[in-house]
Parts: C-alpha cells; structure tokens; sequence
C-alpha cells in the first residue's frame, strides 16, 4: 500500500475512542484504521488515557448480592461471535457492514455507481465506485461527509486522496472530486446530512438516490 497521507482528524479519534461518532462515522473510521497504523497508535494512545483516568475515578461500591451476579455472569462461556474477515479490496469493518457479501452495486449516471450500507436517522454510509477520469458533481454539505479510498484514487480542490487517505468535508468545502487514472477509484463515505448539489439534475435525483 503506498503511504497514507490524510488521517483522522484529532478530536474525531478521540471521540471514537470515547464512543460518542454516529455509527456511519464509527465504520468509516475503524476501516481507516485497520489502514493506518499511524492512526492505530494514536488510538492506543487516547484509550490508554481514557484507562488512567478510569482508574483515577472513584468507583460506587457494589453490593453483595450484585457483586456476586457480577462474577456469575464471568464464570458463563459465551461463545465469541466470528470476527469479519477482509476480503479483496474491502476491509473487515466494510465486510461486517456487507454483512459478508458483495457489494450491490446501482448506477448514478455517467458511469458512478453506489451500494447503499446504511441509510437512516443517523446519517448514510455508502461504497462509490467512480471510473478513471470521471467527475462526481460538484456539491457542498449541510453536515460532515467522510470519504475513505479503497481502491485508485480521486483528487479534488484541497488535494489528491490515494488508497487509506481520509478526507474529511464539512458545510464549508464545495468541491469536485475527480477519480484518477488507472483503477477506478472505489471509496467508503459517510454523511450526516444530505449533499448540497449547484446543479439542477443532481438536485432532482438525489432523493432518488438517497444522498
């Protein structure tokens, strides 16, 4: 894999370390991860600290009879459901959001196409698998979007984004991604609101399309 160059913003890992992103963004970040070994050790870091500052809390005592219910429950062999496994191009935190099978993939026009993960109150998780040279529309955002590549690449008006890279859109970027040469660009991308399209067309599709 060439070198990663766009990474989890900050605040974001920790607030994964903390449990507090939406779903979609959990997803979209522990893939990253499973890239990113920079980002691996920075979240090693945050949880490191988050145990110190458990041990460092007062605990509320329990009682007897809980206590004892407690360590029932840890002397019960509960089996271990089987972890997702990668396959291909597809990480394991994808896989489990494939539920173990392949992409299902539906046309956007002009080429695009997109397998709906998620869909719902929390925001939207999606693959997007983009031709060499092909344009996505440009847009902006009423929220976060997350775009991770998996596969080729796509550059757009704040850089160039390769296999790993993360680039993380809020209400203030409009812009154009556009896939690179060579394999088309497959990406993992997570929103929190709907897209924000300047044309009419896109406009007119997008609840059609769920974006």
């Amino acid at each position: 894999m060439s070198k990663i160059h766009h990474h989890i913003p900050e605040p974001m890992l920790a607030a994964y370390a903390a449990g507090t992103l939406p779903h979609v963004f959990e997803v979209v970040v522990a893939t990253h991860i499973s890239l990113c070994a920079q980002c691996r050790a920075g979240l090693e870091a945050h949880e490191t600290a988050g145990g110190v500052v458990l041990e460092a809390t007062n605990a509320a005592a329990l009682s007897d009879d809980l206590k004892a219910d407690v360590l029932a429950l840890l002397d019960i062999d509960m089996p271990e459901p089987p972890a997702p496994k990668g396959s291909g191009i597809f990480p394991a935190p994808v896989m489990a959001a494939l539920k173990n099978r392949p992409p299902r993939w539906k046309s956007l026009g002009f080429g695009v196409r997109q397998s709906i993960l998620e869909h719902g109150s929390e925001g939207s998780l999606r693959l997007l698998h983009i031709p060499p040279g092909r344009a996505v529309p440009d847009h902006g955002h009423n929220g976060i979007e997350m775009t991770l590549v998996l596969q080729g690449s796509f550059a757009d008006e704040t850089g160039a984004f390769g296999v790993g890279d993360l680039e993380v859109a809020g209400d203030e970027l409009e812009h154009t991604p556009i896939a690179g040469e060579g394999e088309p660009c497959i990406c993992l991308a997570a929103t929190d609101a709907p897209l924000r399209f300047t044309t009419m067309i896109p406009r007119l599709l997008q609840p059609l399309f769920r974006i």
